[in-house]
Protein backbone atom coordinates (compact mmCIF):
# COMPACT_ATOMS: atom_id res chain seq x y z
CA UNK A 1 0.00 0.00 0.00
CA UNK A 2 1.17 3.48 -0.85
CA UNK A 3 3.72 4.99 1.50
CA UNK A 4 4.02 1.99 3.81
CA UNK A 5 7.65 1.08 4.46
CA UNK A 6 8.79 -2.46 5.19
CA UNK A 7 11.75 -3.21 7.45
CA UNK A 8 13.39 -6.22 9.08
CA UNK A 9 14.64 -5.95 12.66
CA UNK A 10 16.56 -8.53 14.72
CA UNK A 11 14.76 -8.96 18.03
CA UNK A 12 14.87 -11.67 20.69
CA UNK A 13 16.58 -14.20 18.42
CA UNK A 14 14.24 -13.76 15.44
CA UNK A 15 14.08 -11.44 12.42
CA UNK A 16 10.86 -9.47 12.63
CA UNK A 17 9.16 -7.92 9.62
CA UNK A 18 7.38 -4.65 10.30
CA UNK A 19 5.23 -2.33 8.23
CA UNK A 20 5.50 1.35 9.13
CA UNK A 21 4.13 4.71 8.08
CA UNK A 22 3.97 8.22 9.49
CA UNK A 23 5.71 10.39 12.05
CA UNK A 24 4.67 11.30 15.57
CA UNK A 25 3.65 9.35 18.68
CA UNK A 26 4.10 5.62 18.05
CA UNK A 27 1.07 3.35 17.74
CA UNK A 28 1.94 -0.37 17.77
CA UNK A 29 -0.55 -2.76 16.14
CA UNK A 30 -0.61 -6.47 17.11
CA UNK A 31 -2.54 -8.84 14.83
CA UNK A 32 -4.31 -12.11 15.60
CA UNK A 33 -4.83 -15.53 14.00
CA UNK A 34 -4.57 -16.23 11.10
CA UNK A 35 -3.51 -12.74 10.11
CA UNK A 36 -0.58 -10.39 9.42
CA UNK A 37 0.51 -6.77 9.61
CA UNK A 38 -1.82 -6.42 6.61
CA UNK A 39 -4.87 -6.74 8.84
CA UNK A 40 -4.10 -3.19 10.01
CA UNK A 41 -3.76 -1.67 6.51
CA UNK A 42 -6.68 0.73 7.03
CA UNK A 43 -5.52 1.82 10.47
CA UNK A 44 -1.88 2.31 9.42
CA UNK A 45 -2.80 4.75 6.65
CA UNK A 46 -5.40 6.58 8.76
CA UNK A 47 -3.15 7.03 11.80
CA UNK A 48 -0.21 8.15 9.65
CA UNK A 49 -2.47 10.74 7.99
CA UNK A 50 -3.44 12.05 11.44
CA UNK A 51 0.01 12.66 12.87
CA UNK A 52 1.01 9.28 14.29
CA UNK A 53 3.74 6.75 13.56
CA UNK A 54 1.97 3.45 12.89
CA UNK A 55 3.99 0.23 13.22
CA UNK A 56 2.58 -3.26 12.62
CA UNK A 57 4.78 -6.37 12.82
CA UNK A 58 4.22 -9.86 11.52
CA UNK A 59 4.31 -11.72 14.83
CA UNK A 60 6.56 -14.71 15.55
CA UNK A 61 5.70 -17.56 13.16
CA UNK A 62 3.77 -15.36 10.72
CA UNK A 63 4.39 -13.92 7.27
CA UNK A 64 7.86 -12.56 6.64
CA UNK A 65 9.05 -12.78 10.25
CA UNK A 66 11.59 -15.59 10.42
CA UNK A 67 13.80 -17.44 12.89
CA UNK A 68 11.26 -18.95 15.30
CA UNK A 69 11.34 -22.78 15.43
CA UNK A 70 7.83 -23.47 14.11
CA UNK A 71 8.12 -27.17 14.90
CA UNK A 72 8.48 -26.41 18.63
CA UNK A 73 5.39 -24.80 20.13
CA UNK A 74 7.16 -24.35 23.47
CA UNK A 75 8.99 -21.44 21.80
CA UNK A 76 5.69 -19.61 21.35
CA UNK A 77 4.78 -18.88 24.97
CA UNK A 78 3.44 -15.51 26.03
CA UNK A 79 6.88 -14.71 27.44
CA UNK A 80 8.55 -15.35 24.09
CA UNK A 81 6.04 -13.21 22.22
CA UNK A 82 6.00 -10.33 24.71
CA UNK A 83 9.80 -10.54 24.66
CA UNK A 84 9.67 -10.05 20.89
CA UNK A 85 7.58 -6.91 21.37
CA UNK A 86 9.93 -5.50 24.01
CA UNK A 87 12.86 -6.16 21.69
CA UNK A 88 11.04 -4.40 18.89
CA UNK A 89 10.26 -1.39 21.08
CA UNK A 90 13.89 -1.23 22.18
CA UNK A 91 14.86 -0.99 18.51
CA UNK A 92 12.34 1.61 17.34
CA UNK A 93 11.78 3.91 20.34
CA UNK A 94 13.87 6.32 22.38
CA UNK A 95 14.80 5.43 25.94
CA UNK A 96 11.83 6.05 28.23
CA UNK A 97 9.36 6.46 25.37
CA UNK A 98 5.92 4.95 25.96
CA UNK A 99 3.74 3.80 23.07
CA UNK A 100 0.10 3.29 22.28
CA UNK A 101 -0.75 -0.39 21.78
CA UNK A 102 -3.64 -1.71 19.66
CA UNK A 103 -4.44 -5.43 19.74
CA UNK A 104 -6.95 -7.79 18.17
CA UNK A 105 -7.60 -11.49 18.84
CA UNK A 106 -4.23 -13.06 19.81
CA UNK A 107 -2.74 -9.60 19.44
CA UNK A 108 -5.14 -8.47 22.17
CA UNK A 109 -4.08 -11.33 24.44
CA UNK A 110 -0.44 -10.41 23.85
CA UNK A 111 -1.22 -6.74 24.52
CA UNK A 112 -2.97 -7.54 27.82
CA UNK A 113 0.11 -9.44 28.94
CA UNK A 114 2.50 -6.77 27.68
CA UNK A 115 0.64 -4.30 29.90
CA UNK A 116 0.67 -6.78 32.79
CA UNK A 117 4.41 -7.51 32.51
CA UNK A 118 5.73 -4.13 31.34
CA UNK A 119 3.28 -1.28 31.96
CA UNK A 120 6.27 1.07 31.88
CA UNK A 121 6.38 0.71 28.08
CA UNK A 122 2.70 1.45 27.33
CA UNK A 123 0.95 4.84 27.27
CA UNK A 124 -2.54 3.46 26.64
CA UNK A 125 -4.18 0.29 25.31
CA UNK A 126 -6.93 -0.08 22.70
CA UNK A 127 -7.91 -3.76 22.61
CA UNK A 128 -10.45 -5.59 20.50
CA UNK A 129 -12.37 -8.85 20.52
CA UNK A 130 -10.59 -10.79 23.29
CA UNK A 131 -11.24 -9.61 26.85
CA UNK A 132 -8.60 -9.75 29.56
CA UNK A 133 -8.14 -13.28 30.90
CA UNK A 134 -7.02 -13.36 34.55
CA UNK A 135 -5.04 -16.40 35.65
CA UNK A 136 -7.58 -19.15 36.33
CA UNK A 137 -7.02 -21.52 39.28
CA UNK A 138 -9.45 -24.00 37.67
CA UNK A 139 -7.00 -24.80 34.88
CA UNK A 140 -5.61 -23.58 31.58
CA UNK A 141 -7.85 -22.30 28.82
CA UNK A 142 -7.69 -25.52 26.80
CA UNK A 143 -8.99 -27.51 29.77
CA UNK A 144 -11.67 -24.90 30.49
CA UNK A 145 -13.06 -24.84 26.93
CA UNK A 146 -12.82 -28.63 26.58
CA UNK A 147 -15.02 -29.02 29.67
CA UNK A 148 -17.45 -26.40 28.41
CA UNK A 149 -17.60 -27.14 24.66
CA UNK A 150 -16.10 -30.60 24.10
CA UNK A 151 -13.36 -32.01 21.88
CA UNK A 152 -14.62 -30.48 18.61
CA UNK A 153 -14.16 -26.92 19.84
CA UNK A 154 -11.60 -25.17 17.66
CA UNK A 155 -9.02 -24.45 20.39
CA UNK A 156 -9.08 -28.13 21.40
CA UNK A 157 -8.84 -29.24 17.75
CA UNK A 158 -5.78 -27.01 17.31
CA UNK A 159 -3.79 -28.76 20.06
CA UNK A 160 -2.25 -31.83 18.41
CA UNK A 161 0.75 -30.78 16.28
CA UNK A 162 0.23 -31.44 12.59
CA UNK A 163 -3.30 -32.80 12.84
CA UNK A 164 -5.44 -29.81 11.90
CA UNK A 165 -2.86 -28.66 9.34
CA UNK A 166 -3.11 -32.00 7.52
CA UNK A 167 -6.88 -31.95 7.72
CA UNK A 168 -7.21 -28.44 6.28
CA UNK A 169 -4.67 -29.29 3.55
CA UNK A 170 -6.91 -32.14 2.35
CA UNK A 171 -10.03 -30.00 2.38
CA UNK A 172 -8.97 -26.62 1.01
CA UNK A 173 -6.31 -24.30 -0.35
CA UNK A 174 -4.82 -21.47 1.73
CA UNK A 175 -7.02 -19.05 -0.23
CA UNK A 176 -10.16 -20.97 0.68
CA UNK A 177 -9.01 -21.32 4.31
CA UNK A 178 -8.63 -17.54 4.59
CA UNK A 179 -11.98 -16.91 2.93
CA UNK A 180 -13.77 -19.26 5.30
CA UNK A 181 -12.03 -17.92 8.40
CA UNK A 182 -12.44 -14.24 7.63
CA UNK A 183 -16.14 -14.59 6.74
CA UNK A 184 -17.13 -16.35 9.98
CA UNK A 185 -20.11 -14.48 11.47
CA UNK A 186 -21.62 -16.90 13.99
CA UNK A 187 -21.32 -15.65 17.58
CA UNK A 188 -21.81 -19.19 18.87
CA UNK A 189 -18.93 -21.57 19.67
CA UNK A 190 -16.72 -22.46 16.71
CA UNK A 191 -16.68 -26.24 16.23
CA UNK A 192 -14.47 -28.04 13.74
CA UNK A 193 -15.69 -31.67 13.56
CA UNK A 194 -13.00 -33.98 12.21
CA UNK A 195 -12.88 -34.09 8.43
CA UNK A 196 -15.73 -31.62 7.93
CA UNK A 197 -14.00 -28.24 7.85
CA UNK A 198 -15.98 -25.14 8.80
CA UNK A 199 -19.66 -25.77 9.59
CA UNK A 200 -20.69 -22.32 8.31
CA UNK A 201 -19.09 -23.03 4.93
CA UNK A 202 -19.33 -26.65 3.67
CA UNK A 203 -16.53 -28.08 1.50
CA UNK A 204 -16.94 -27.42 -2.18
CA UNK A 205 -19.34 -24.50 -1.76
CA UNK A 206 -17.83 -21.25 -3.11
CA UNK A 207 -17.35 -18.49 -0.54
CA UNK A 208 -18.89 -15.12 -1.37
CA UNK A 209 -16.63 -12.35 -0.10
CA UNK A 210 -18.18 -9.38 1.74
CA UNK A 211 -17.61 -5.86 0.37
CA UNK A 212 -14.80 -5.18 2.87
CA UNK A 213 -12.70 -8.10 1.61
CA UNK A 214 -11.24 -8.45 -1.90
CA UNK A 215 -9.74 -11.31 -3.84
CA UNK A 216 -6.45 -9.36 -3.74
CA UNK A 217 -6.61 -9.31 0.07
CA UNK A 218 -7.12 -13.07 0.13
CA UNK A 219 -4.29 -13.66 -2.32
CA UNK A 220 -1.91 -11.63 -0.18
CA UNK A 221 -2.82 -13.51 3.02
CA UNK A 222 -2.48 -16.85 1.24
CA UNK A 223 0.89 -15.93 -0.27
CA UNK A 224 2.23 -15.02 3.16
CA UNK A 225 1.00 -18.30 4.68
CA UNK A 226 2.91 -20.02 1.89
CA UNK A 227 5.98 -17.91 2.66
CA UNK A 228 5.78 -18.86 6.36
CA UNK A 229 5.55 -22.56 5.47
CA UNK A 230 1.92 -22.97 6.48
CA UNK A 231 -0.28 -22.11 9.47
CA UNK A 232 1.71 -24.01 12.11
CA UNK A 233 3.36 -20.83 13.39
CA UNK A 234 -0.01 -19.32 14.23
CA UNK A 235 -1.37 -22.55 15.68
CA UNK A 236 1.60 -22.74 18.04
CA UNK A 237 0.13 -19.88 20.08
CA UNK A 238 -2.83 -22.13 20.91
CA UNK A 239 -0.55 -25.10 21.59
CA UNK A 240 1.43 -23.05 24.11
CA UNK A 241 -1.69 -22.18 26.14
CA UNK A 242 -1.19 -24.94 28.76
CA UNK A 243 2.44 -23.90 29.19
CA UNK A 244 1.42 -20.24 29.47
CA UNK A 245 -0.86 -21.18 32.36
CA UNK A 246 2.04 -22.86 34.17
CA UNK A 247 4.40 -19.96 33.55
CA UNK A 248 2.07 -17.12 34.54
CA UNK A 249 0.75 -18.29 37.91
CA UNK A 250 2.90 -15.62 39.59
CA UNK A 251 0.56 -13.03 38.07
CA UNK A 252 -2.52 -14.49 39.76
CA UNK A 253 -4.64 -11.56 40.90
CA UNK A 254 -2.42 -9.00 39.14
CA UNK A 255 -4.17 -6.03 37.57
CA UNK A 256 -3.62 -4.28 34.24
CA UNK A 257 -2.67 -0.74 35.25
CA UNK A 258 -2.80 0.98 31.86
CA UNK A 259 -5.57 3.29 30.52
CA UNK A 260 -7.69 1.02 28.31
CA UNK A 261 -10.56 0.99 25.85
CA UNK A 262 -12.13 -2.31 24.74
CA UNK A 263 -14.16 -2.85 21.58
CA UNK A 264 -15.92 -5.97 20.26
CA UNK A 265 -18.61 -6.94 17.79
CA UNK A 266 -21.84 -8.60 18.90
CA UNK A 267 -21.39 -11.33 16.24
CA UNK A 268 -17.87 -12.21 17.44
CA UNK A 269 -17.47 -15.74 18.79
CA UNK A 270 -14.32 -14.75 20.71
CA UNK A 271 -16.21 -12.14 22.73
CA UNK A 272 -18.50 -14.84 24.17
CA UNK A 273 -15.86 -17.56 24.73
CA UNK A 274 -16.05 -19.19 28.18
CA UNK A 275 -18.37 -16.50 29.52
CA UNK A 276 -16.10 -13.58 28.60
CA UNK A 277 -19.07 -11.37 27.71
CA UNK A 278 -20.55 -11.80 31.20
CA UNK A 279 -17.14 -11.07 32.73
CA UNK A 280 -17.06 -7.79 30.77
CA UNK A 281 -20.66 -6.67 31.33
CA UNK A 282 -20.82 -7.64 35.02
CA UNK A 283 -17.88 -5.41 35.89
CA UNK A 284 -15.40 -8.24 36.37
CA UNK A 285 -12.99 -6.86 33.79
CA UNK A 286 -13.19 -3.37 35.31
CA UNK A 287 -11.96 -4.86 38.60
CA UNK A 288 -8.99 -6.49 36.86
CA UNK A 289 -8.36 -3.51 34.57
CA UNK A 290 -9.06 -0.57 36.91
CA UNK A 291 -8.15 2.05 34.27
CA UNK A 292 -10.66 0.63 31.77
CA UNK A 293 -12.36 3.76 30.45
CA UNK A 294 -14.96 2.36 28.07
CA UNK A 295 -16.37 -0.81 26.52
CA UNK A 296 -17.94 -0.52 23.07
CA UNK A 297 -20.02 -3.34 21.53
CA UNK A 298 -20.65 -2.80 17.83
CA UNK A 299 -23.97 -4.14 16.52
CA UNK A 300 -23.99 -6.48 13.54
CA UNK A 301 -20.19 -6.72 13.48
CA UNK A 302 -18.22 -9.97 13.61
CA UNK A 303 -14.69 -10.96 14.68
CA UNK A 304 -12.51 -9.12 12.15
CA UNK A 305 -13.97 -5.76 13.09
CA UNK A 306 -10.97 -3.56 12.22
CA UNK A 307 -11.23 -4.79 8.62
CA UNK A 308 -15.03 -5.01 8.46
CA UNK A 309 -15.63 -1.55 9.93
CA UNK A 310 -12.38 0.39 9.45
CA UNK A 311 -13.96 3.86 9.58
CA UNK A 312 -15.73 3.16 12.87
CA UNK A 313 -12.66 1.56 14.45
CA UNK A 314 -10.39 4.37 13.24
CA UNK A 315 -12.63 6.99 14.85
CA UNK A 316 -12.95 5.07 18.13
CA UNK A 317 -9.18 4.62 18.20
CA UNK A 318 -8.12 8.17 17.48
CA UNK A 319 -10.75 9.65 19.82
CA UNK A 320 -9.21 7.53 22.57
CA UNK A 321 -5.49 8.05 21.99
CA UNK A 322 -5.67 11.78 21.29
CA UNK A 323 -6.58 12.29 24.96
CA UNK A 324 -3.03 11.32 26.04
Amino acid sequence: MEGIQHKFINVNGITMHIAEKGEGPLVLFLHGFPELWYSWRHQIVYLADHGYRAVAPDLRGYGQTTGAPVNDHTKFTIHHVVGDIIGLLDSITKEGEKVFVVGHDWGALIAWNLCLFRPDRVKALFNMSVAFMPWNPDGNLVEVVRRQYGDDYYIVRFQKPGEIEAEFAKLMSYETFMKKFLTLRDPGPLYLPKGKGFPHSPPGVPVTLPPWLSEEDIEYYASQIEKAGGITGGLNYYRALPLNWELTSSWRGAKVMVPTKFVAGDLDTAYYMAGADEYVTSGGMKKDVPLLEEVVLLEGVAHFLNQEKPDEINKLLIDFIKKF
